[in-house]
C-alpha cells in the first residue's frame, strides 16, 4: 500500500482556511454536454487560482492509451503538453478561498489516488467535497435542465433522484465520494441531464444548472453571468435549427410530452421507470446530425 502523500505534492505557502470547499471535476468520465469542462473553464476564466498540489501523473496515467501532444517545427520537437493532475486554489467573489480537483481521470492506482484525495482533504480541513459532470438523458431541450443529487449523507442533498438502484461503470470520482463517506467525509455529487442529441455538443445551460447547484450545496459566491449568456445563445440557436423541420419537432414533441407526464406524477419521479414507445439514444443522435448535416448542404440556403 502506498503512503497517500506519495502521490502528491503540496506548496508549503498556503493561506489560513477554515472548512474550504473542494470541488472536482476529472476528464475522462462522462461528461455530457461537456458539463464539467465548461463549468471549469468558467470559474478559471473568471477567478484568480494557483495550484497548490500536484499529482504524479507518472504513477498514474496510461500515457499510450491517450498520448499528450507534442509539437514538431521543421526539424525538432519543440514542445510537449504534459497532463496535469492538480489541485487549485480560487477565491470567490466575497474573496473565500475554496479548491478544484481537475485533470485526466487516473487510469490506474484508483484506490491510492482516492486515498491520497482523502489525505489531503483532512490535512487542509475541507469541509465539504463537491463533484459534477453531465450525463446523456431521454428529456428536451425545451424544458428546465434537471439534475440527479447524490451524497454522503442524504441530509446533503434535498432533491430525490429520478433513478432506482442502478448498477453503472466506475469511475475515479464516483469511487472518491464512496470512499470519502467511508471515512467520514461530507461529499457531494451533481449529475446534470443533458438531452440525448446535443450529448456530443457543449450545452451551456447544463453548466449554468451544475454551477448553480454548486451555489446551493456549498454558499460559495461564484460569477454566472457569462456562462448564462451563453447559454441563452445557444439555446436560440437550437431552436432556430429546430424550427420547421418535421421530424425533429416530433421528437422533441415526443420527449416534451414523456418529460411533462413523469414530471407531473406525484408519486413517482423517474423518467426511466415507464416503458414507452419512444427513440433510443442512437436514433434521436442519428435524426439530430442528420438534420444539422442538411442544413449544411447546398440546398441548405434555399
Amino acid at each position: 500500500m502506498l503512503n497517500p502523500e506519495d502521490l502528491y505534492e503540496l506548496d508549503a505557502d498556503l493561506p489560513e482556511m477554515t472548512g474550504p470547499v473542494l470541488l472536482h471535476s476529472l476528464d475522462g468520465f462522462v461528461d455530457a454536454g461537456s458539463t464539467g469542462q465548461l463549468v471549469r473553464d468558467h470559474l478559471l476564466e473568471s477567478l484568480e487560482h494557483r495550484v497548490i498540489a500536484r499529482f504524479d501523473v507518472d504513477s498514474l496515467i496510461d500515457y499510450r492509451a491517450r498520448r499528450p501532444p507534442m509539437t514538431f517545427d521543421r526539424d525538432h520537437w519543440s514542445s510537449y503538453e504534459a497532463p496535469e493532475l492538480v489541485v487549485r486554489l480560487l477565491r470567490d467573489e466575497a474573496g473565500s478561498p475554496f479548491l478544484m480537483l481537475s485533470g485526466p481521470e487516473p487510469d490506474r492506482l484508483w484506490e491510492g489516488f482516492t486515498s491520497s484525495v482523502v489525505h489531503l482533504v483532512e490535512k487542509l480541513g475541507v469541509g465539504v467535497v463537491v463533484g459534477f459532470h453531465g450525463i446523456p438523458m431521454g428529456v428536451p431541450h425545451t424544458r428546465p435542465v434537471g439534475t440527479t443529487a447524490h451524497a454522503t449523507r442524504p441530509e446533503l442533498i434535498s432533491k430525490n433522484s429520478w433513478f432506482d438502484k442502478v448498477q453503472v461503470p466506475g469511475s475515479a470520482a464516483g469511487l472518491l465520494e464512496l470512499r470519502l463517506g467511508e471515512a467520514g467525509h461530507d461529499a457531494v455529487g451533481f449529475a446534470v441531464h443533458v438531452p440525448h442529441y446535443l450529448a456530443q455538443s457543449a450545452y451551456p445551460a447544463a453548466a449554468v444548472a451544475a454551477l448553480e447547484a454548486i451555489v446551493s450545496a456549498t454558499g460559495l459566491v461564484l460569477p454566472a453571468d457569462r456562462l448564462r449568456e451563453a447559454a441563452a445563445a445557444t439555446d436560440a440557436d437550437i431552436a432556430e435549427q429546430v424550427d420547421g423541420n418535421d421530424e425533429v419537432e416530433k421528437v422533441v414533441r415526443a420527449l416534451e410530452q414523456q418529460y411533462d407526464a413523469f414530471a407531473g406524477a406525484a408519486e413517482r419521479d423517474n423518467l426511466l421507470a415507464e416503458s414507452q414507445d419512444m427513440p433510443t439514444a442512437d436514433e434521436l443522435g442519428a435524426q439530430f446530425e442528420r438534420f444539422l448535416a442538411e442544413q449544411d448542404g447546398p440546398d441548405s440556403a434555399g
